[in-house]
């Protein structure tokens, strides 16, 4: 296989898979538009010849020209409905795999294991770090077992909102509020709310119920919001810190994606220490879900007590104009065109 630019060698083909079949559709193709741009960019030109694959809402694969049209704004097409029965031509071109997906069906495992069936090179993390760190009931057990800090949880099968009276006595007991409450399974702020009483707690659970029949119910604390970048495999590098500030009354989705909702303040207005304890475990929880390539982690800090919890990790990280993952790596010294080549030879 070639192995990138240099005189007379010829360019790595590079499969830009992203749409997907996930609530996150619309960000997967906002992310790769800003990866495309990147690996069509500078010294990445010469280095690699770009193939996007786009994935529509049903799981059908569509070739390079429904997916270039795609990225350059057209309408997705209407979904077939007939989920993968065969891959386009093209995908037999690729020497690596780009898999710019977000949620279920691209970020948990899924494509992964498909990549490792297809015995092909891929950028991110496999199979186990990809479903671990995507349910967030497994993850948080993970970060537990590796002894690392994190606010109150518990778990919540759907079947236990059939005694939702009881089961709501349980987590006022056991949690208290505000609380937030999860589905397992979704990204972005997909489905997760705030409650501070019991009526709200019920509307909380039924929502993430009608996501996914696994939840999660967090203590709400009153806490800035810190995110730190791992690259990497066996050897991992921690980016600068930084802080996402926003005027609502929680980082929700549509704070999170609408362009003047929220502010990035990079690198964040901490102490020293409290920078470096963030760097320490980002890369610790990244070992413990067993991720690897690219990761965010997330945090809660405690500005009294200077208390760092973890939140969640994410093992496909958002390119999008609003996503901290790239402008994390610009502000630590290593710019997109830069970042995405590493990303790639770490595949």
């Amino acid at each position: 296989m070639a192995q990138g630019a240099g005189a007379g060698v010829a360019p790595l083909h590079i499969g830009l898979l992203f749409g997907g079949r996930s609530g996150e559709h619309e960000i997967s193709i906002s992310s790769a538009r800003t990866v495309a741009r990147g690996l069509r960019s500078g010294a990445n030109a010469d280095r690699y010849q770009l193939i996007p694959l786009y994935i529509d809402r049903s799981g059908h694969w569509c070739g390079s020209t429904t997916a270039q049209a795609v990225l350059n704004g057209a309408e997705p097409p209407t979904p077939l409905d007939i989920g993968l029965r065969a891959l386009p031509l093209e995908a037999g071109e690729v020497d690596v795999w780009f898999p710019v997906l977000h949620g279920p069906n691209g970020e948990d495992g899924t494509v992964q294991g498909l990549f490792r069936l297809m015995r092909q090179r891929f950028v991110g993390s496999g199979v186990l770090g990809s479903a671990l760190a995507m349910d967030k009931i497994s993850m948080k057990a993970a970060f537990a077992a590796a002894g690392l800090p994190q606010v109150l949880y518990r778990p919540v099968l759907a079947e236990e909102l059939a005694a939702m009276e009881g089961l709501c006595e349980q987590l006022e007991h056991s949690i208290g509020y505000p609380c937030f409450v999860k589905p397992a399974n979704l990204g972005s702020s997909l489905g997760i709310s705030k409650a501070a009483d019991r009526g709200a707690l019920i509307a909380a659970l039924q929502l993430a119920a009608d996501h996914d029949s696994r939840m999660l119910v967090e203590q709400g604390l009153q806490v800035r919001e810190l995110e730190c970048a791992v690259l990497g495999t066996t050897s991992l590098e921690a980016s600068v810190a930084g802080e996402v500030r926003y005027d609502t009354d929680w980082y929700d989705y549509e704070t999170k994606y609408t362009e003047g909702h929220a502010s990035i303040q990079i690198p964040a207005q901490v102490p020293a220490q409290v920078e470096r304890q963030a760097q320490r475990l980002a890369m610790a929880a990244v070992q413990a879900v067993g991720a690897s390539g690219l990761s965010r982690v997330d945090f809660f800090y405690e500005n009294g007590a200077e208390r760092l919890l973890l939140n969640e990790i994410n093992t496909m990280p958002g390119f999008t104009a609003q996503s901290m993952y790239p402008m994390l790596w610009e502000a630590s010294g290593l710019p997109l065109v830069e970042l995405l080549h590493r990303l790639v030879q770490l595949a």
